[in-house]
């Protein structure tokens, strides 16, 4: 098949997806093509239409599901496919936690050169209505509010959320109606977030504000609002500080990328003293009201970049434990050059990215870390995103 003027003709194929990879698109091959199907199922016999082409691989959709594999199932949302939110619906849920695991499994041994064993991973509390935080997109010309469309800035028009929490998709609703009866400017888009007690929603609208809520997680007290960063589903917290921190203890510890304390708190109850960095101002001042609130005097919170701060805390104390949670890109490399040059004893890395995960465990196992376990935990349900805990320990002490 030959691309013209740049882009494939249009005719169909009739492929069978292999596996998923990671970024959740099924593989496939014909014409000699290496394919990327949007929304398949392992085992699926479908018939695609190539949308974009480069070189020898084609970026290709469903026209019509011929065969359909054991673990497809009907999707319920009646945006699944159009709306950009989700892309496992089609998929069963046991179906979903194996793919996932596949996925960090294909990064580590791709790109990290690592064959690990076994991957547990933690299912979520609730496969639906999970999530506590949400962005929403509004085009107030158009009176639409919803997500993205998938692989578009179009705004896919949404009256319900089936992966919201009920008091979300009840703030969803109110936003519309009051949306539907403005003639003004609205913002471009909205954050929500639920907490205990109540509702934060930045900008304010629709009688929303965003006031400063909280959450209880195991024994710590949270605070925080819809403009800074807090984890979408909270029920699955509990589980995934637990296996950051295992049974570590000591004198001195470190949170890198600490946000407003999730983990910078429950380690202050382990270790004598215990320093958060956190670039974002607003995060590091609930980081510290979090630290206020708990009465507890051992943590010092920098509000500096990773990066600055690790270049300028050069120490050569014994330091037992650091913990990361970076962003979906993970670590620059002055980042990765500073955490040797901390020489922790023991490092717990979080990753909301098998591939960059992957990328920055190779670089620490290169220097001095060898890996001893690799967990992972479902906090996104019908999507193809997961959370991961790698935790490493130092084969010498430099």
């Amino acid at each position: 098949m030959q691309p013209i003027d740049g882009k494939p003709e249009d005719e169909t194929f009739e492929v069978q997806i292999e596996r998923l990879l990671p970024g959740g698109v099924g593989l496939a091959h014909a014409e000699g093509l290496t394919l990327f199907v949007s929304l398949a199922a392992p085992g699926d016999v479908v018939r695609v239409k190539i949308d974009r082409l480069q070189g020898t691989v084609g970026f290709a959709s469903i026209v019509e599901v011929l065969k359909p594999s054991a673990v497809r199932v009907e999707p319920p949302c009646p945006y699944f496919g159009r709306c950009g939110g989700c892309d496992f619906q089609q998929l069963t849920y046991e179906a979903q936690l194996q793919t996932k695991v596949e996925m960090i499994r294909d990064c580590l041994h791709r790109i990290a050169k690592l064959e690990v064993g076994d991957i547990p991973i933690t299912p979520s509390v609730n496969e639906w209505h999970y999530r506590s935080r949400a962005t929403w997109q509004l085009d107030s010309d158009a009176r639409l509010l919803g997500y993205f469309e998938r692989g578009t800035n179009r705004i896919c028009d949404v009256e319900y959320c089936a992966v919201l929490t009920p008091q979300l998709q009840q703030t969803l609703e109110k936003i519309r109606t009051y949306v539907a009866a403005k003639t003004s400017r609205q913002p471009r888009h909205i954050d929500a977030v639920l907490g205990n007690e109540g509702l934060s929603v930045s900008p304010a609208i629709a009688g929303f504000t965003a006031r400063v809520i909280s959450r209880r997680i195991a024994d710590e007290n949270y605070y925080f609002s819809a403009d800074t960063f807090f984890q979408i589903n909270h029920e699955m917290l509990e589980s995934l500080i637990d296996a950051a921190m295992g049974d570590v203890t000591g004198q001195k510890a470190i949170d890198l990328y600490c946000g407003v304390g999730l983990f910078t708190l429950p380690m202050a109850r382990r270790f004598a003293r215990v320093t958060g960095v956190e670039a974002n101002a607003r995060a590091a001042e609930f980081a510290r009201r979090n630290v206020a609130a708990a009465k507890l005097e051992n943590i010092e919170i920098a509000n500096l970049g990773v990066a600055d701060w690790l270049k300028h805390s050069r120490s050569f104390e014994v330091l037992e434990f650091l913990l990361l949670d970076p962003p979906r890109v993970g670590c620059e490399n002055a980042v990765i050059a500073g955490i040797l040059a901390m020489r922790p004893r023991r490092i717990a890395y979080v990753s909301c990215d098998p591939a960059t995960l992957a990328r920055d465990l190779k670089k620490l196992i290169a220097e001095n870390y060898t890996l001893d376990s690799v967990a992972a935990f479902d906090m996104f349900p019908q999507t193809h995103h997961v959370e991961t805990v790698a935790r490493l320990t130092a084969m010498r002490q430099l």
